[in-house]
């Protein structure tokens, strides 16, 4: 059984900073945001943690093994580097989907997003050190079938965008519906789920499901391990597994 530790990561007041006293130039904003996105993946990184993006304004972390001071120390130093602050919700559940709706809650309870008194919030329980695992995380790292000589060198740069974006909004939403797990776009063909304990079937199903709806081909590797890093890593071994073995599944 996983038991997966999520935190949400959400900017502060964001909208109303953007736009007083005046609107920002949006090349100032991107920056910032993709700054910020970067510090947030070598921070939590750095406690074997991995940090997705989303939306950017909100973020989603796999923090298995990060205790609230190492939250709150994370919190500490994006407020002394960024004119912006960062709230957090913490939660862990054996279903991905639920450990982030009990993060959303959290901070959702504790105030609007826009809220100007709503600050550095940091709400929930990490998973204590006596209840921990080794097969806690269970990570998939899907890939596009021949990205590269289907797309890339042969369709326009936005026309191969498009089909990478449909296969990964496909999954996406399959792997949420049907599993309950999360699936983040991570560049170029790549996608990552957070899962929850699934086998090589659950996986079959969710790459034929995007092969009929879209016409666009995966195969995934899969790891489960007691931090999201080590389990993300054994995921990319049993994905090169798969291109060495030409299988869609895998698991290390």
């Amino acid at each position: 059984m996983t038991n997966t530790q999520v935190t949400l990561i959400q900017i502060d007041n964001y909208g109303p900073w953007t736009v007083e006293p005046e609107p920002r130039r949006e090349v100032d904003l991107q920056t910032l945001q993709s700054r910020l996105y970067a510090d947030l993946s070598q921070l939590f990184g750095n406690r074997e943690g991995y940090v997705f993006f989303t939306r950017f304004d909100n973020m989603v972390a796999v923090t298995n093994g990060l205790d609230r001071e190492a939250h709150a120390l994370i919190q500490e130093s994006v407020a002394n580097r960024y004119p912006v602050t960062l709230s957090l919700g913490v939660a862990v559940d054996p279903s991905p989907a639920a450990a982030l709706g009990r993060a959303t809650d959290y901070l959702q309870e504790a105030g609007s997003a826009q809220d100007a008194d709503r600050t550095q919030i940091l709400e929930g329980d990490p998973l204590a050190e006596s209840d921990r695992a080794a097969d806690d995380v269970q990570i998939a790292h899907f890939d596009v079938n021949d990205a590269t000589g289907k797309y890339t060198d042969e369709l326009n740069a936005f026309d191969s965008f498009i089909h990478i974006e449909q296969g990964y909004a496909s999954l996406m939403r399959y792997m949420r519906r049907a599993h309950d797990a999360l699936s983040f776009f991570v560049g170029g063909d790549n996608i990552i789920a957070v899962c929850p304990a699934m086998d090589a079937d659950g996986y079959h199903d969710a790459i034929a499901h995007v092969r009929e709806e879209v016409d666009v081909e995966l195969k995934v590797g899969v790891g489960q391990a007691r931090t999201a890093q080590d389990a993300g890593m054994a995921a990319k071994h049993a994905l090169e597994d798969c291109r060495y073995e030409g299988t869609d599944v895998e698991f290390a």
